[in-house]
């Protein structure tokens, strides 16, 4: 194989506010032709940074040194001109969240016919012609009739194809694809990794493929760089890192997966939460007088029940209606069927009388950033809730706190700061102590883990059952990760287009799933992790 990608000596520093961050220090890789080389760390150790770096894609206030050289051409001293000619044409990016990557205002065949009308001139039917043919290329059925769809209008996994698409469009060389798959349902991620390693082949195109996720790099990369605190600190064929990892920080990763199983609910433990033919139905509207000419029907007859200490895990691809479950069990959206609370009928309360209750109920969501407002310091954000339902009598608010974020694992002289200056994993303790600090009785968990690094994700897991224990709390677990629902479930819940369709003890229903929609996401599940 010859060498398509070099880089040599690597450095990139940001000034901001007089400061200067050292992002990456010293770096060397290499990508040959038609080979997939996977940088893997956690966030923040520079692997971004070092591939945005390749095209000079970094903002203003970002310092870079060193080597950088494709297909033997110096890019580091390459005018604007000579980049834009590279950039999109032969080396094409993939980003993490299509859904702020691609404009919502734009159609899908807008969208993916600006790059072909800008680097090959092609207008009108023959470029028409060719976004069919990559929306077909990239798997996305009924392609023609997709073509004045909205991001909007499709699913995650249907987004990440069309950014792929586009990111093919003008038979790029080398494909960077930057954690192309955190979001996605474990079915969809093994999709998508299967139609990379597809176009890979087909196209003979190079790879650089960004992750966290050590299940994804042993499935796809030829080789591995493992980057900690912007350097590499160990490099080699895929197999060799994983049968014999060197450095302690590999090992880590290696070893970091949430395991274990939850501690037994108490037998005498009563129902906190229970639901009976639960339906949520959204009408579609037509027509000048809005008549209802149909339902979306999100959740169909579900009947669950959680006691307190107990975790139900709610399973199933995007769409399948878990979190839809889990706001009207909270009574956040409209449903019909019986909803007990504590063994009270809270379906016909008004928002009036459910008020005193919202205390007992609470939500952390996936994107602690999205959830958290800028504005707010950690300790506004985290009191929020007292404000509205008061402090324990002779309790000082503040004192309240400190003693929260004390036992999610933070510092309470933190409490004056802001979210953009913690990290993910932090931001995420932030959200839970806000729903803590009000020493609630049902805490609905919405894909709490799914956008946080490995070694995070098990510290987090850890804490939420440190907490379920200590204060007895039911959860409602939502994730698509099946790792992380096994290690804190007590039972499990599968749905799938709005029906239940398996419901079981967790041990149980992972050894010997009886649906074969279960037995298809368990054998997702495993072959991400085995290969």
């Amino acid at each position: 194989m010859s060498l398509l990608l070099e880089v040599k000596d690597l450095s990139v520093s940001f000034r901001q506010d007089g400061e200067v961050t050292e992002a990456v220090k010293g770096v060397s890789f290499h990508v040959d032709r038609g080979e997939t080389v996977a940088l893997v760390g956690e966030s923040g150790s520079g692997k971004s940074v070092s591939a945005l770096s390749t095209v000079q894609l970094l903002p203003d206030s970002a310092t870079v040194t060193g080597q950088i050289s494709y297909d033997g051409k110096d890019l580091t001293a390459a005018s604007e001109r000579e980049l834009r000619q590279v950039r999109g044409n032969d080396i094409s990016f993939i980003f993490q969240e299509p859904m702020t990557s691609l404009n919502p205002l734009h159609t899908l065949e807008r969208q993916i016919t600006e790059s072909i009308e800008l680097h090959q001139g092609l207008r009108g039917a023959a470029a028409r012609a060719r976004v069919i043919e990559l929306m077909e290329k990239v798997g996305i059925r009924d392609a023609e009739s997709r073509l004045s769809s909205y991001p909007h209008q499709l699913s995650g996994g249907q987004r990440q194809r069309v950014m792929i698409a586009m990111a093919l469009a003008n038979g790029p060389e080398l494909l960077i694809a930057d954690e192309p798959t955190t979001a996605l349902d474990v079915t969809i991620q093994a999709q998508i990794l299967e139609l990379l390693a597809d176009l890979k082949r087909r196209e003979n195109m190079s790879l650089l493929f960004i992750t966290h996720d050590l299940g994804v790099v042993r499935k796809i990369a030829d080789r591995v760089c493992v980057m900690q605190h912007g350097q590499i600190v160990e490099m080699g064929p895929t197999a060799e890192i994983f049968d014999n990892p060197q450095h302690p920080y590999t090992k880590l990763l290696l070893e970091a997966e949430a395991t274990g199983i939850p501690d037994p609910v108490p037998e005498n433990a009563e129902e906190m939460v229970s639901t009976e033919d639960l339906r949520i139905w959204f009408p579609i509207q037509t027509g000048l007088l809005k008549r209802t000419t149909g339902h979306v029907k999100a959740v169909n007859a579900a009947t669950v029940s959680v006691r307190a200490g107990e975790t139900l895990g709610i399973v199933g691809e995007s769409g399948s209606g878990k979190t839809t479950l889990a706001l009207a069990i909270m009574r956040l959206i409209s449903s019909k069927g019986a909803i007990q609370f504590e063994g009270r009928d809270i379906q016909g309360l008004s928002s009036k009388d459910l008020r005193p209750l919202r205390a007992d109920m609470q939500i952390v969501f996936q994107d602690p950033y999205g959830s958290l407002s800028p504005r707010m310091t950690v300790e506004q954000i985290i009191a929020e809730g007292l404000g509205v339902h008061g402090t324990e009598p002779g309790r000082d608010r503040r004192e309240m706190v400190s003693e929260i974020m004390t036992e999610v694992g933070l510092k309470p002289d933190l409490m004056h700061r802001y979210p953009h200056e913690f990290s993910g994993g932090q931001r995420q303790r932030i959200a839970i102590a806000r729903a803590m600090i009000l020493r609630p009785k049902l805490v609905v968990l919405d894909e709490p883990t799914s956008a946080l690094d490995m070694t995070v994700q098990v510290q987090i897991v850890e804490l939420l059952r440190d907490l379920q224990q200590k204060y007895g709390l039911a959860y409602l677990f939502i994730s698509h990760d099946l790792k992380v629902v096994r290690a804190m479930s007590h039972k499990v819940i599968v749905m799938k287009q709005g029906d239940v369709v398996e419901i079981g003890d967790s041990e149980e229903l992972f050894a010997n799933p009886k649906v074969p929609y279960t037995q298809q996401l368990l054998a997702a599940a495993l072959e991400l992790k085995a290969k």
